[in-house]
């Protein structure tokens, strides 16, 4: 091994760590996701240039772990030299390089990485391929400050291709840009709904009540799951109504769209009493209850099992209620990757049809 280019390659990422040190008790976590990001860039760079062999880079990197650890303990072994290196090509895209350590492209590369994501954060977010779909997880994990937990959980649930499958192809496009955007009331729906958290078997019978308990046990989860802004009000709310009693399941708020959102319970196939139920609810809170700057009111019904025809064909066009089915276990993600690429390719073959057309 050539011991100038390993000198000059360890002093370098060296003087990378002593400054970054400066800048732990500002801004800890930018300021060490800067650094492994600087510290991949420095091996790329030096990989590219000395264009090694397989086996002479594996010589380099164990080389230089041994010798960072000597200086700065644990934490910088050839494992984590690899991460490194990996997490700078995945992210050196959309991100400003600094190959100098002068104190505004250095200030800007910190600010590029938001405050609130620890390098566990990212370590989850280098496991997805698809640019579009890690870009919308930084994005809502940044937003909503979730924990590493939470996010592992969204990842594993697919939250990107459940919302995706519940928008059209624009508002795709905008889930990679935006993050999760709530302006209607559409925008809060998922296909499907994951309740794997409450703890069900999904092969044992259970109730709708026994459903709900579990719901309420895990309100912080379920509001999760939910999405943005929602507020929890009360279950199983009565209204009287010409001398008779109503029970909604579940009422929330949804402080972003400013509107009652009421949720019902269903563990068997939907029927169009079921929706004409939730209608008849929806109306009362919107004449009795909502104020009037608020927004119309929004009825989800939760289902096992639904059939889109018939809650097409009962439902008004315009009715502000929506059906969406649960599940109690993960989905299976390649599954909806696969639904949601057919979706796409289906909407832009329609697409060309009518631009064709047009011609």
């Amino acid at each position: 091994m050539n011991q100038i280019e390993s000198n000059t390659l360890y002093e370098r990422i060296s003087s990378i760590i002593d400054e970054s040190r400066k800048y732990v008790a500002k801004t800890v976590n930018a300021t060490v996701i800067c650094t492994y990001y600087e510290i991949g860039k420095f091996i790329v760079e030096d990989e590219q240039c000395g264009n090694y062999r397989a086996e002479y880079g594996k010589a380099l990197l164990k080389n230089l772990a041994e010798r960072l650890t000597l200086k700065y303990g644990k934490g910088w072994g050839v494992e984590n030299l690899k991460k490194f290196r990996l997490f700078y090509k995945i992210y050196n895209s959309h991100l400003i390089g600094s190959s100098e350590l002068v104190d505004n492209k250095r200030e800007t590369l910190i600010n590029s990485f938001p405050s609130n994501l620890a390098w566990s954060h990212y370590l989850i977010l280098m496991r997805i391929d698809n640019p579009d779909e890690r870009k919308f997880y930084e994005i809502e994990c940044a937003k909503q400050n979730w924990s590493v937990r939470q996010l592992q959980r969204q990842v594993a649930s697919s939250l990107y291709e459940r919302l995706a499958l519940s928008r059209n192809k624009n508002e795709v496009m905008r889930l990679a840009n935006e993050g999760q955007t709530i302006e209607k009331p559409s925008d809060i729906i998922k296909s499907p709904i994951t309740l794997e958290f409450l703890g069900l078997k999904p092969e044992a019978a259970y109730s709708e009540s026994k459903l709900e308990s579990a719901i309420i046990e895990k309100m912080k989860d379920f509001l999760l799951e939910l999405g943005k802004g929602f507020l929890f009000e009360a279950r199983q709310k009565r209204f009287t109504f010409d001398e008779q009693n109503f029970y909604v399941d579940l009422v929330l708020y949804n402080r972003l769209l400013q509107c009652y959102v009421l949720i019902d319970l269903k563990t068997a196939k939907l029927t169009h009493q079921d929706l004409g139920q939730m209608q008849m609810y929806v109306n009362y809170y919107d004449r009795y209850v909502k104020q009037d700057f608020e927004k119309p009111t929004v009825g989800i019904l939760l289902c096992k099992d639904k059939s889109d025809r018939m809650v097409e064909l009962t439902l008004p066009q315009d009715a502000n209620i929506y059906a969406s089915q649960y599940t109690l276990y993960l989905p299976d993600k390649q599954t909806l990757q696969a639904k949601l690429k057919q979706w796409i390719d289906e909407f832009e073959a329609m697409e060309n049809i009518i631009d064709s057309d047009e011609m």
